[in-house]
C-alpha cells in the first residue's frame, strides 16, 4: 500500500473544525473509497502524510476505534473493520441477506431450537392459553466475528416445521416460507440502546466499553402477530438510516418507556 502524496495545506489550519476531526473525516472518506484493503496506516505514516502532530493522529484514530471503524490489537497493525450494517428504518430487514450482500459469510451458532411456554410473549402475540411457542436462539456471525444474539418466539400453529430445519447458514424467513408458506407482511420494531450484561459481552466478544442496541420486533402476517424477536446487536456493527424529502415528512416515533 502506498499513501498518496499530501501536504500540510490539505488540512485547513484556519478552520474552526479541529485538525483531528478533519483528519478523522478524511480517513473515513478514504476508507469508504476502499483505499486500505489490506492494512491501515500507522501513526508515524499519518503524521508524515498529513503533516500533523502525533497527538492529532491519536485523537483521530481513537475516535475511529471507538466508532468501530478500525480494529487494533497489541503488537499488530490496525485494520479496517468489517462494514457496519446499515438498516433502513421502516424496511423489512434480514440480517442474513444484508451480510451476504456485503460479501460477508453469514454463519449462525444455533444454541436452542425447541418448544417452550412463555405467557408474556404469548400475550404479545395475542395467543390465548399460553401455548408452547417455537423458540429459536442463535448467535449470528459475519466472517466468524460474532455480531448479534438473536432470540425469536413464533406462533406454533405456523412455525412447527422450523424445528427440523438447519438454520446455521440460511435466513429464517426464507426457511419459514419454504416449509410453511409463511411470509411476513409487516410489523413493528423498537430499537434502543442498552448496557449489555457481562454474559452478553462474553457471548458476543465485546469490549468492556462497547455499546449495544436491542432490537425488538413483532412480525405480522396481515393483522395476525406471528413473531416476537429480541436481537442484541453490537453497537460497532449496526447503524440506522432514514430517508426524507421535501414532500415526505421525516417521522420518528419516540417512546418514553424504558
Amino acid at each position: 500500500m502506498t499513501l498518496r502524496s499530501r501536504g500540510a495545506g490539505d488540512l485547513d489550519r484556519a478552520s474552526s473544525v479541529p485538525l483531528w476531526q478533519q483528519l478523522h473525516d478524511d480517513l473515513v472518506r478514504r476508507i469508504e473509497g476502499a483505499e486500505f484493503p489490506d492494512r491501515f496506516p500507522g501513526e508515524i505514516e499519518l503524521v508524515e502524510d498529513y503533516a500533523v502532530s502525533r497527538h492529532t493522529v491519536r485523537e483521530a484514530l481513537g475516535r475511529l476505534r471507538r466508532d468501530g471503524v478500525i480494529q487494533s490489537s497489541r503488537g499488530r497493525s490496525s485494520v479496517v473493520a468489517p462494514g457496519v450494517i446499515a438498516q433502513d428504518m421502516g424496511a423489512m430487514y434480514s440480517l442474513f441477506h444484508e451480510l451476504e450482500s456485503r460479501g460477508l459469510e453469514q454463519r449462525s451458532e444455533v444454541r436452542v431450537v425447541d418448544r417452550r411456554p412463555d405467557s408474556v410473549v404469548a400475550d404479545r402475540l395475542g395467543l390465548a392459553g399460553a401455548p408452547e411457542l417455537v423458540y429459536i436462539e442463535r448467535v449470528r456471525h459475519a466472517d466468524d466475528v460474532p455480531i448479534a444474539w438473536d432470540c425469536v418466539w413464533l406462533d406454533p400453529a405456523l412455525a412447527s416445521g422450523l424445528l427440523d430445519v438447519d438454520l446455521s447458514h440460511t435466513a429464517l424467513y426464507d426457511e419459514w416460507h419454504r416449509v410453511a408458506g409463511v411470509r411476513l407482511t409487516g410489523g413493528q420494531e423498537t430499537i434502543r440502546a442498552v448496557v449489555p450484561t457481562a454474559g452478553q459481552r462474553s457471548l458476543l466478544g465485546m469490549d468492556d466499553d462497547e455499546a449495544a442496541l436491542l432490537v425488538e420486533r413483532v412480525g405480522l402476517v396481515g393483522e395476525r402477530a406471528v413473531e416476537y424477536r429480541r436481537t442484541l446487536v453490537r453497537g460497532s456493527r449496526f447503524s440506522l438510516t432514514a430517508q426524507w424529502s421535501s414532500t415526505r415528512a421525516y417521522q420518528v416515533d419516540v417512546s418514553g418507556q424504558p
